[in-house]
């Protein structure tokens, strides 16, 4: 079975226990935090990764990094470690974070520019992201980049809309290199 598929039934049972218990939030919580950790510490995913490291150490490893975590996330780790499935690890978290946005109607939108946005700003992406998605609740995710010269880039879901100065000199670029015209001599 593809490891996409294995993930999604792992997050989807993980998030349908979770509510039955009442711990949804608690939950979410630590699996962002799986995977802010996963995000800026390589060791810890080719530690979880490996498959010289044994089960039993890697579930250690986990329980050291969450002493203060959900008992339903503690025994998701003991299941997956039982299961020999701690390399999916990351892959259960990301497909968690999504059915939550899913279940709560949390639409999660990037946006790039060449500065730090300001809330009126800020307020204006999302009310634009409420209009493409119909969603109620937006969650931005802004970045900085100065390779766009200026404008933005807003990504939903998998729509992207570029407004950059960058995009725009790349398609001049590209319609100044097709000579449409011939030369008379």
């Amino acid at each position: 079975m593809s490891v996409f598929r294995v993930s999604s039934r792992y997050a989807k049972s993980l998030v349908d226990l979770s509510i039955e218990k009442g711990v949804l939030e608690g939950v979410r919580e630590d699996m962002n935090r799986l995977l802010a950790i996963g995000t800026s510490n390589k060791e810890f995913v080719s530690a979880i990764k490996s498959p010289v490291i044994k089960g039993d150490k890697k579930l250690k490893v986990l329980k050291a990094l969450f002493p203060n975590g959900n008992e339903l996330t503690l025994a998701f780790f003991d299941i997956l470690s039982k299961k020999g499935r701690e390399s999916l690890l990351l892959d259960i978290a990301k497909a968690f974070v999504n059915l939550y946005n899913e279940h709560r109607g949390i639409q999660v939108a990037e946006v790039t520019t060449t500065f730090a946005m300001d809330d009126k700003q800020r307020e204006e992406f999302k009310k634009i992201v409420k209009q493409i998605s119909n969603k109620q609740e937006v969650e931005l995710i802004e970045k900085v980049n100065k390779d766009i010269i200026g404008g933005f880039v807003l990504k939903v879901g998998d729509r992207q809309l570029d407004e950059s100065l960058n995009s725009k000199l790349n398609a001049l670029r590209l319609q100044f290199s097709q000579n449409l015209y011939e030369k008379h001599i």
